[in-house]
Parts: C-alpha cells; structure tokens; sequence
C-alpha cells in the first residue's frame, strides 16, 4: 500500500514531543490507528502520553511493555496503547490484535501501537508515525494509509 501524503516536522526536545501529540490527541477521531515506529529512546511513549493530554485523559500513561496493552477510556474516546516491543512476528500475528480497530470488538476509539514494524496484518486505513532520535531532538515523519488525511495546519 503506498502511502496517500506524507507530512514532516523536527521536535526539538521532549516538551515538543509532549506537545505534538497533544495536538494530535485533540484532532484525531476515534477509528484511527496509529503505527509508531523508532528506535529506543525515540519518543514514541512520550508521544502517546502527549496524544492521552489531548484526549483529555489524566491518569499516567506509561508504556505497556510488559503488559502489551493498556486502556484508557476516561478521555474523549478510549485510547487503546499496545507495545510489541518483547514479541516476536509470530506471536504478535496470533494475538489477532486487530480486534482493536475493528468496531464490533471494541468501542470505538484511537489505537496507539508502538514498535509496529512487528504487526504483520494491519488495518485498512492507517497513520504511521516514524520517529527517530537526533541528541535532544526528534525527527517525525508521518505517513497517512487509506481514508486517514492528514493536514499539516492541525499539528504546527
């Protein structure tokens, strides 16, 4: 699948990251699956805690690595973050997570997947998010598959 834009920034530290994914928090619509990628320390925790701001959501968001997922569903719509950090391809395929971006199994909200280069069946429309860490800064790319359109005004 090629992806149908792409949009680009440059955080300069942490509170930056914080704040972007505040932005996203706020402007995302529940269905919407988000594949972040990036090496350790990139920031993709710090960004999901940034979208759980924008939801509304106050409890500490912390990642789920040992957990695999945690829900929150106190903010404007559930937040459903899942770390596929510790699994292999194999028992991320037999976890059938795509029970969280389909509706009939979940109420409806944002899907936050970090490590996501491991999900081997993903959903039909989605937004990857690659972040990669340079010293303080962070370098984001986002990158919209299917119905998901992203427009640059919303996260600046």
């Amino acid at each position: 699948m090629t992806a149908s834009s792409t949009v680009q920034f440059s955080l300069v530290d942490q509170a930056a990251t914080l704040d972007f994914g505040q932005k996203l928090g706020q402007s995302l619509a529940a269905g919407t699956v988000l594949l972040l990628n990036g090496e350790l320390g990139a920031g993709k925790t710090t960004l999901v805690q940034g979208i759980g701001l924008g939801l509304g959501i106050v409890e500490p968001i912390v990642s789920p690595t040992f957990t695999l997922v945690n829900e929150y569903h106190e903010g404007r719509i559930p937040l459903y973050h899942l770390d596929l950090y510790r699994l292999d391809l194999l028992t991320v395929k037999g976890l059938h997570l795509e029970q969280y971006w389909d509706e009939r199994e979940n109420p409806f909200g944002l899907v936050a997947i970090e490590w996501a280069e491991r999900l081997l069946n993903k959903p039909e429309s989605y937004l990857e998010i690659n972040l990669q860490y340079r010293g303080q800064a962070r370098e984001i790319c986002l990158l919209s598959y299917g119905d998901n359109h992203l427009n640059q005004e919303s996260y600046s």
